[in-house]
């Protein structure tokens, strides 16, 4: 049920704006307490591991409180602002029907992509299961005796391990199977060996919090044999100490921590295999420059990266099995018959990949178009969590930093990665003479459970084909 501080009062709650995300960092308030809100206007921008998204709010009123102050990480769930409706007939109806999905929607059941949910970019009309999660019903059985599922997530404790912290049990809701806790929590409570059902939740609907854990295990502290528990506070304060005059220390989060748990996560669970070509783009550079002349291309932006990018989506189409997924719980290969085409982005909130979807079935200005809209939404960080979802092939651009060429790593789900080296005059023979060309080197990564050396030379040497000569974009198209 909603929080409420007296019957006019709403609490907005931050809301899943991403597909199953747990938490956002608050970026800024727009809005301060004593300003008048309308229905849908922004009152924050927050930070999500995927994107920053820019939250409104869903009911006329008066704010009356922000919860939390710029930079603070908080969960999906947690009330942030409270608004005063006063008269608004529109939002006290319009409250009850926001809670409703969390009652009608399985609380434990993932939300796969292309499952018909909307992505939410606005910030309201998401079920709110992901956090609120409703006790199971089903025969009542005593806590000690759960299911043989359940007793794995309590850590293999014992049945004695509960009764030795019994002021604790009471905690739990009557007929509950287990405690409430997020996938995150639970992870954390599982590597720190504590056993939910001991612990006192303080968060919202009785929901475990981070705290509750690293308070459960303060608390077990007594119990363990004095040598150890004299040296495990030492251990856990070195790290704090480090020279602040010659070292910065940088908290990682958002879309960087994102980053960085699907890179190794890719690294570690797909066999990577990468193969390079150096080419002659001369001929891709001089079209380049009729491009920008010509009329259908005005006011787009035309570079080596459009050709490019055409000329990796004619390889894929030639050699259609290169653009797959693979399904580790179904032992699948999953050949997708479309591309959604993943442009890796530098961002001053770290690298990010948005994909164009359907790129396959664009033409060359309509595929400008899209490169242009999406750098542009990628600069200004206003990228949405929907456009990095559902990438099937990415391209990675070193060459704008003067690199010659990487071994880049496959974004997770996808099949293959394209890295573009820097494009510069280079001595190349050319009809038997040496002479000055526009040079640059192709690396391909794929992920060789999907892809086999034969299948990802072909793609690769099919782009370094048509980017020697483009006049293939049309013959091969």
């Amino acid at each position: 049920m909603t929080t409420m501080t007296e019957a006019s009062v709403r609490e907005f709650k931050m809301p899943d704006v991403g597909e199953g995300l747990t938490e956002a960092e608050i970026l800024k308030w727009y809005v301060q307490p004593g300003d008048t809100v309308t229905d849908g206007q922004v009152v924050c921008e927050v930070e999500t591991a995927k994107a920053a998204v820019e939250l409104p709010i869903p009911y006329d009123g008066v704010v009356q409180d922000l919860h939390f102050p710029e930079g603070t990480t908080v969960d999906v769930g947690t009330a942030i602002i409270s608004v005063d409706v006063g008269g608004g007939g529109a939002a006290p109806a319009e409250q009850p029907a926001a809670e409703q999905p969390a009652a009608a929607e399985p609380a434990e059941e993932p939300k796969a992509a292309g499952s018909g949910r909307q992505p939410v970019l606005v910030g309201y009309g998401v079920a709110t299961s992901s956090t609120r999660r409703r006790p199971r019903k089903g025969p009542e059985v005593p806590a000690r005796q759960a299911s043989p599922v359940i007793q794995a997530e309590l850590n293999g404790h014992t049945p004695a391990a509960p009764a030795a912290t019994a002021p604790a049990a009471p905690a739990a809701p009557a007929g509950t199977e287990r405690p409430l806790a997020k996938p995150p929590v639970r992870k954390l409570a599982k590597d720190l060996g504590v056993d939910l059902t001991t612990v006192v939740p303080t968060g919202p609907d009785g929901i475990i919090t981070r705290e509750d854990v690293h308070a459960a295990v303060a608390s077990a502290v007594p119990a363990v044999p004095e040598p150890p528990a004299a040296s495990a506070p030492a251990a856990a304060q070195a790290p704090a100490s480090y020279d602040t005059g010659r070292e910065t220390r940088i908290p990682v989060k958002g879309v960087r921590k994102a980053t960085a748990a699907a890179m190794v996560g890719s690294a570690f669970t797909a066999p990577h295999v990468t193969e390079f070509v150096t080419v002659d783009v001369t001929r891709t550079m001089k079209l380049v420059e009729e491009l920008k002349a010509d009329k259908e291309f005005a006011g787009l932006r035309v570079n080596p990266l459009l050709l490019i990018a055409k000329a990796l989506l004619v390889a894929i189409r030639r050699n259609p099995d290169v653009n797959a997924s693979w399904d580790e719980a179904a032992q699948e290969i999953v050949v997708k018959h479309y591309v959604n085409l993943g442009i890796a982005a530098a961002t001053p909130r770290g690298l990010i990949v948005p994909n164009i979807k359907d790129a396959h079935a664009k033409t060359l200005p309509q595929l400008a178009e899209s490169l242009g809209e999406l750098v542009a939404t990628a600069r200004d960080g206003r990228t949405s969590p929907a456009a990095m979802q559902g990438g099937t092939v990415t391209i990675t651009n070193v060459g704008v930093f003067g690199v010659d060429t990487g071994t880049p790593i496959l974004n997770p789900g996808e099949s293959a990665i394209l890295a573009i080296g820097a494009i510069k005059p280079q001595p190349w023979v050319h009809k038997g003479k040496v002479k000055p060309r526009q040079v640059t080197t192709l690396a391909l990564s794929f992920d060789h459970r999907l892809v086999d050396g034969e299948l990802g030379s072909k793609v690769l040497a099919d782009v370094a084909a048509i980017l020697e000569q483009p006049k293939r974009l049309i013959t091969w198209a």
